[in-house]
């Protein structure tokens, strides 16, 4: 069995290359995904601005079975 040395360096040189290639690909991914997103989304407003939330409306008070199903259908409570 002949192994020759210049396939196998040959090779190991392309794995190599794609290894780097890859650590700067990915790299550079993360560094665009970083850039591009928003600092703080959660953070607590600064100045004059209010965070405001949605909140969901209460049950319904009547008893009336079709706007307790609709309620059920809607919000899954």
């Amino acid at each position: 069995m002949v192994l020759s040395i210049r396939r196998w360096m040959s090779r190991i040189v392309f794995l190599v290359i794609f290894a780097i290639l890859l650590l700067i690909v990915t790299g550079g991914y993360r560094w665009l995904a970083e850039a591009l997103s928003p600092v703080q989304p959660y953070r607590v407003p600064a100045g004059d601005a209010l965070k405001v939330f949605k909140s969901e409306p209460g049950p319904p008070d009547s008893s009336n079975a079709a706007d307790r199903l609709r309620w059920f259908f809607y919000y899954g409570e």
